[in-house]
């Protein structure tokens, strides 16, 4: 091992504190494609996009009902598992190295990977429940989604309220208590890992440069180069789930 590598993994096994950040790019050898890439759930179906936007969710009922429908057909969450960069995060906690896990991503695959889910903050919430936008009511998303396949095509709770996913649509806030624990580890950790994330989402991506000007080092694994690698002690470009396993001693 030798360059870029071999310098984030010295890195990583100098660290004692480290807060990991992960985007779309570590997802996406399991199968799950970014959103507004050429193959990206929302450039190939714009509705899908409309139905990310409050608003237009609680306006429209015909955008709930297609996106219900395209949710319990299994076909815009397919079955997916976790893949190597996830594993790979696995053992870093194994270590005893990982503080805190903060992911954009919405698909559990980190808690299915192994990672303990008090470790892990997901701020922008998940696909594997759903709330209701009017009451605390909150469940595991196929108690919603076998009402819509037995023909219930636009679920509401018993209170009344609109159903939805649990994840945080554009024109939402993010829930409660998300940013104080990735703000608090951005600045605890003494190495801020970024994976698989273009570091243009915020307030997320303020975490490196929260975590840098704490004293921090800032290490970006990703498949091309982010908006913040000036901010890097040290960046590797390349497939996550070949390097990522690498840099951590897996």
């Amino acid at each position: 091992m030798t360059g870029p590598l071999q310098q984030a993994k010295d890195l990583i096994d100098q660290a004692s504190k480290i807060t990991v950040l992960t985007g779309a790019g570590i997802s996406t050898d399991s199968g799950i494609p970014d959103f507004r890439g050429p193959n990206g759930i929302w450039t190939k179906n714009p509705e899908a996009e409309k139905a990310s936007n409050i608003h237009y969710y609680m306006a429209d009922p015909e955008i709930r009902k297609r996106n219900w429908a395209l949710r319990s057909s299994g076909e815009l969450w397919p079955n997916v598992a976790p893949n190597e960069g996830h594993s790979a995060l696995v053992h870093l906690e194994k270590r005893g190295l990982l503080q805190m896990l903060v992911t954009q991503n919405v698909d559990g695959l980190h808690q299915m990977a192994g990672n303990d889910p008090k470790r892990v903050v997901e701020i922008h919430g998940t696909v594997k429940e759903a709330m209701c936008l009017e009451c605390d009511w909150r469940d595991d998303i196929e108690v919603v989604l076998q009402r819509v396949r037995e023909g219930d095509v636009d679920p509401h709770c018993s209170c009344g309220g609109l159903l939805k996913s649990a994840t945080v649509s554009f024109g939402q806030n993010l829930f409660p208590g998300d940013i104080d624990r990735m703000f608090d580890a951005s600045l605890s950790c003494d190495l801020l890992l970024a994976v698989g994330t273009s570091l243009q989402v915020f307030p997320v991506a303020e975490m490196l440069p929260t975590a840098v000007n704490n004293g921090a080092k800032a290490l970006i694994v990703n498949g091309e180069s982010t908006v913040m690698d000036q901010l890097a002690e040290i960046v590797v470009k390349g497939e996550i789930s070949k390097v990522l396993p690498e840099i951590v001693s897996l």
